[in-house]
């Protein structure tokens, strides 16, 4: 595939910024999936392909619009926005304009999308309310702190450039391709390391971000990068799943692969650890296993589930491991509120409380994970199970909470307490009939949050979609197919628990009968 006329600007570009880029890589441009990266020849685990100074990278240090940003008192995702914003303002002027030139205006995140097809789309899915909060809040930080960046005259920015919906792309961008670069610059756009795809726990090269403290800056001379707003539910930040490595030299080698493997304790490192006191002044990307020619490399944004990646990247993986589907606390409310009083229910989660559990929480709300497998969270098969004790075991659980001395000796003891004579407490102890009735309302409760369409009505309307052309459906199908999915799963693990308690049972007749006969042997 032939370079295109942007790709050829951006190489040309990332040579005169001293980005060095392997000869092994081709950077493909493709119309319908966008930028990516492949071998043009077998890759070995260990080479260095790329290497990148960290004055190439866009960061609220580097960015012409710095003495705005400081005196603003910007920083994290809201400096860097301005920065990104400030450069596309200058046009070919930037000395980043190559480099923007290839990415798009925005990613087709959700936070993007229109209100409409947000309520359509997402409704029932983890992303619904997420996205519908996010909005409002990102609203909230342009009109407090870039609105007023408008009205300085001193820095007579165009408003052409930041308005909303500019602020909102920047948004997406930074949310999707921003790196940790290092305590002194925080969170930056990194030119060629964000081209790579993204594939779930299959990453084969590494961005190595260096994030040691630098005694040639002082404390007040430093911007901590605050979290990427709004994304509290899903990850923040990158999830840097390897130590920081430090950056070591490159030679050139033989069989077109600009880079060699990486050296230990080489002598350039010291002098690139001149530039920022103990920074070293570039970052690279390193393979951490073997691809073959003409394959494609992958760099990986962390463990996350499909909620994760549409919430931040804009796309969804298809069985992807990590997927989840979240029970919030005031659906468990809701469901006691239909079978008990309203001062039952509350005396009850307080107890379980006072006992020590909670849920998940987010942002202002908290909720159970059931997790790919289907498996329920514990804390909520424990809460369903203190719903649910009758009300002689209640105030027995009660008094004796009441009375211990300290309450970490005591839960220890819980499962001793309610399991009579068994400390043992997990999913099968807790999963009784009640509770597994319980879960199942709660999974049907759920569900119901889908609308009317069925799970095999998204099926089918998935496997008539384009992924292509109808990226947003596609990927919200993907969705909620993934999230309706697990909770059949669910209802799969709630059977599964009343057939093993039906074989207990048997099991134990069969015992005591043999017993009452006089036959001790061992049962088969």
């Amino acid at each position: 595939m032939a370079a295109t006329r942007r790709v050829r600007a951006f190489k040309r570009w990332m040579k005169s910024q001293g980005i060095e880029c392997s000869d092994a890589l081709q950077l493909c441009d493709c119309p319908s999936t966008g930028l990516s990266v492949k071998a043009l020849c077998d890759l070995s685990e260990g080479d260095v392909v790329a290497r990148i100074p960290k004055q190439a990278c866009l960061t609220i240090r580097t960015n012409a619009a710095r003495e705005l940003i400081e005196a603003a008192g910007l920083d994290g995702c809201l400096g860097l926005s301005v920065a990104l914003m400030f450069e596309r303002s200058l046009g070919n002027a930037s000395a980043w304009a190559p480099y923007l030139h290839l990415l798009p205006y925005q990613e087709c995140l959700p936070l993007v999308w229109t209100s409409k097809e947000v309520d359509s789309l997402l409704c029932g899915t983890e992303l619904h309310k997420a996205v519908k909060e996010d909005k409002v809040l990102i609203y909230e930080d342009w009109k407090e702190s870039i609105l007023p960046l408008l009205e300085l005259e001193s820095f007579q920015l165009d408003p052409s450039f930041f308005d909303i919906k500019d602020y909102f792309a920047a948004k997406t961008l930074i949310a999707s391709r921003s790196f940790e670069i290092d305590d002194y610059h925080g969170f930056g756009m990194v030119p060629l390391s964000d081209l790579y795809n993204h594939k779930t726990a299959a990453e084969d090269v590494h961005f190595t971000s260096v994030s040691s403290h630098s005694e040639s800056d002082t404390e007040g001379d430093r911007n901590e990068m605050s979290e990427q707003s709004n994304d509290d539910d899903y990850d923040n930040e990158r999830d840097q799943e390897h130590e920081p490595t430090p950056v070591s030299s490159m030679d050139n080698v033989e069989l077109g692969i600009a880079f060699s493997k990486r050296k230990s304790q080489s002598d350039s490192h010291l002098e690139d650890m001149a530039v920022w006191g103990h920074e070293p002044a570039a970052l690279e990307m390193i393979m951490i296993k073997d691809v073959k020619v003409g394959a494609e490399v992958y760099n990986t944004y962390g463990s996350l589930g499909n909620a994760a990646l549409l919430h931040r990247y804009g796309f969804t993986e298809p069985d992807n491991p990590f997927d989840i589907v979240n029970i919030d606390l005031e659906l468990v409310l809701q469901w006691s509120l239909s079978l008990f009083s309203s001062r039952r229910s509350r005396a009850r989660v307080s107890l379980w409380r006072k006992l020590g559990y909670s849920g998940c929480v987010s942002q202002n709300s908290e909720y159970f994970e059931i997790s790919f497998d289907g498996e329920p969270q514990i804390e909520l098969l424990i809460v369903l199970h203190i719903l649910l004790l009758p009300e002689d075991a209640y105030h027995k659980l009660d008094f004796a909470v009441a009375a211990a001395g300290k309450l970490e000796e005591f839960k220890g003891d819980f499962g001793m307490f309610l399991f009579e004579g068994t400390s043992e407490m997990n999913r099968d102890t807790l999963m009784n009939k009640n509770v597994g009735s319980a879960l199942l309302t709660l999974v049907n409760m759920r569900e119901c949050l889908y609308g009317t369409s069925s799970l095999e009505d998204d099926i089918e309307a998935l496997e008539r979609c384009c992924p292509i052309k109808e990226r947003k459906l596609y990927h919200s199908l993907m969705l909620r197919i993934s999230e309706r999915r697990i909770l059949e799963k669910c209802r799969t693990y709630v059977a599964d628990a009343a057939r093993m308690r039906i074989r207990k049972r048997a099991s134990t007749r069969r015992k005591v009968k043999r017993t009452r006969n006089g036959d001790y042997g061992t049962l088969l």
